[in-house]
C-alpha cells in the first residue's frame, strides 16, 4: 500500500466523524468562546473543517509559504462551516493520491520571511499536521460541545453521550 492510500484510508474513517462534530455546533452559538483568549466556537469549526483541504492543497508547494496563523476566519452559520469541510474532503481525494511515495519522501520545506522554518519529508508533515493537528482540534471541539451542553458524539471510542462508533453500526444493523 502507497504512504498516501494509507493517509487516503484513514481520512475516509476520520472525515464522517470529524462532520458529526462539527453538525452539532449550534447555529447561535458560532461567537461564543469559552474564554476571552480562545478561539469562537465557529472560528475552531472553521479551522477543524479546514484543516484537511488545506493542508493536502499547502503541500503541493515546495517550499511553501508559511500562513498566517493570527487571523482565523469568523463563519456566519453552520453551513458555511460544512460547504468548506465538504470542499477540503474533495480536495483530499482528488490530491493526496497523486502524491506517490517519492514526493510523500521527498524533503518539504516551509518558509516564513525568505528563511527555512521547516524541512521534513511530506508524509512526516501530513501525518503531524492533517492528522495529529486535526485530532487534536477534535478533542477541544468537544470540550466547547460539552460547555454549550450539546452531546458530545463518539469518536474514537465511546463519549459521555454515546457508545463507540462500532456499536452503534452494529446496532443499527
Amino acid at each position: 500500500m502507497t504512504i498516501a492510500k494509507s493517509l487516503l484510508a484513514e481520512f475516509e474513517i476520520q472525515a464522517p466523524i470529524t462532520r458529526r462534530f462539527l453538525e452539532r455546533l449550534p447555529e447561535d452559538k458560532l461567537t461564543w468562546k469559552p474564554h476571552e483568549k480562545s478561539m469562537s466556537a465557529g472560528q475552531l469549526a472553521y479551522h477543524l473543517a479546514f484543516v484537511p483541504g488545506g493542508i493536502v492543497r499547502f503541500v503541493q508547494n515546495n517550499p511553501a509559504q508559511a500562513p498566517d496563523f493570527a487571523n482565523f476566519p469568523q463563519p456566519a452559520t453552520r453551513q458555511e462551516i460544512l460547504k468548506t469541510f465538504d470542499e477540503g474532503i474533495a480536495a483530499v481525494r482528488e490530491l493526496l493520491p497523486k502524491l506517490d511515495d517519492a514526493r510523500m519522501n521527498e524533503t518539504w520545506r516551509m518558509v516564513a520571511g525568505g528563511r527555512e522554518v521547516l524541512a521534513q519529508p511530506r508524509a512526516q508533515f501530513l501525518r503531524d499536521v492533517m492528522f495529529s493537528h486535526w485530532y487534536q482540534h477534535r478533542g477541544q471541539f468537544s470540550v466547547y460541545l460539552r460547555l454549550l451542553n450539546v452531546a458530545v458524539p463518539a469518536s474514537w471510542g465511546p463519549s459521555a453521550d454515546e457508545p463507540p462508533i462500532f456499536v452503534q453500526k452494529a446496532q443499527s444493523a
